[in-house]
């Protein structure tokens, strides 16, 4: 009778790991490449549909695509399709329904190759391209300010380049994971080779959130529990862990990577993944370059250093900013300054009521990158690549231009 009992107890206790096993299987139809312990983004909808639905329309999950008409900003129109260097150009063209890129020296082919995967979304686009398992950037991005094709950053400016390779570093702030393979395949043309079934492009719920199959597994057999178990979400995060999960991206190519950026997970230290410090105090921002050291600018601005803000005070992730208008995030701005706090901005008196629309450009202006340039076609001159510092301080040229813009309309 006592065996049959624990026998019944152990049965008992077996149900929750059977199930869990079994819906291990019902996760994904496609084991996820990173391994068992992860879900994919697909399994969210279920639970966070509205959430998911806002969220693969932002600049993270788009920040790789496939690359197509639909997904790209390029015109691949005849009057606005090349590029012109000195003696040669490169035709963007579409063939038998794909989209290439066509470099032509004194009116002959030198070399085509198809757009594959798109890179980057909010203010330009670059481009690779497979061959065989190796990947490679194509000579030509599309700078979506100026409406036009530009040399890639750091490209060669007298000829079109198809050979520059592209290692992993690059997919682990435009991607969500993909596997090299092993050194021995790869060789002198193609150093870096990749599993391209293990791409999972753009970055995903579970870049920050971590590992979700456990917490998928958990939901699916107890949807009644509300609170989020085995699952990382933002607000449990320290401030430090927060600003070392965006910092995985968001703090530049500066220092040495000592492992991959796609084993961090929520709560990790970034420290054990690249040498990286943030000062928290005030420096000279014009030695970081504003393209990638957003996490350190941030970091170094009084605003920061003097009060308990970090990356999501002016940024929602879940949901796409391309259309925010600069009133909206000047709100979280004078959310800290104002009368009653009594350090409301200095030119509060002679603007009046239009603080309230733009804080930003006088405080947060933009600048332009070391890192990026565009080069215009026909051999003309670098156009500056302009991105917002993340370092918020006094910029006397930009407190100056509202001042001449307030004398321009007769407001001061």
């Amino acid at each position: 009778m006592k065996s049959k009992r624990n026998l019944f107890l152990a049965l008992v206790l077996a149900i929750p790991f059977v199930i869990i096993f079994f819906s291990q299987c019902l996760t994904s139809a496609k084991p996820d490449p990173r391994g068992e312990i992860f879900a994919g983004s697909a399994t969210c909808v279920k639970c966070h549909k509205d959430v998911y639905d806002n969220y693969i329309h932002t600049a993270h999950f788009t920040s790789t695509r496939p690359a197509d008409e639909n997904t790209m900003y390029g015109d691949f129109h005849t009057s606005s399709n090349t590029f012109y260097f000195k003696g040669s150009k490169v035709v963007m063209e579409k063939r038998n329904g794909d989209l290439y890129q066509v470099s032509y020296k004194n009116g002959k082919e030198v070399e085509a190759q198809k757009f594959d995967i798109t890179f980057g979304n909010t203010k330009a686009e670059s481009y690779l391209y497979w061959k065989g398992d190796g990947l490679f950037q194509l000579p030509m991005s599309y700078f979506k300010k100026f409406h036009s094709w530009t040399n890639s950053p750091g490209f060669d400016t007298t000829h079109a380049n198809f050979n520059r390779g592209i290692g992993r570093r690059c997919f682990e702030c435009h991607a969500s994971y993909i596997k090299p393979l092993p050194a021995a395949t790869a060789s002198l043309d193609q150093p870096v080779l990749f599993d391209k079934s293990s791409l999972i492009m753009g970055i995903d719920c579970e870049r920050c959130h971590g590992p979700a199959a456990d917490h998928v597994n958990f939901h699916t057999i107890y949807p009644e529990v509300k609170e989020a178990k085995y699952i990382k979400t933002y607000a449990s995060l320290t401030r430090s862990q927060k600003m070392d999960m965006c910092a995985t991206c968001h703090s530049g190519n500066a220092g040495h990577m000592l492992k991959s950026i796609f084993t961090f997970k929520p709560s990790d230290r970034l420290s054990d993944f690249k040498e990286i410090t943030f000062t928290h105090q005030v420096i000279d921002s014009a030695k970081m370059d504003v393209h990638g050291n957003q996490a350190q600018l941030l970091s170094s601005s009084k605003c920061f250093i003097y009060s308990k803000m970090d990356c999501a005070t002016c940024h929602n992730v879940h949901k796409s900013e391309k259309q925010l208008n600069l009133a909206i995030y000047s709100q979280k701005c004078i959310s800290c300054h104002n009368t009653t706090t009594h350090n409301e901005c200095k030119l509060t008196p002679q603007i009046g009521g239009m603080i309230k629309n733009n804080c930003v450009d006088c405080h947060m202006p933009a600048r332009s990158s070391h890192v990026i340039s565009v080069q215009t076609s026909g051999g003309g001159n670098a156009v500056p690549y302009l991105v917002r510092t993340h370092h918020i301080a006094i910029y006397k040229d930009a407190a100056q231009e509202v001042k001449n813009d307030l004398k321009k309309y007769n407001l001061q």
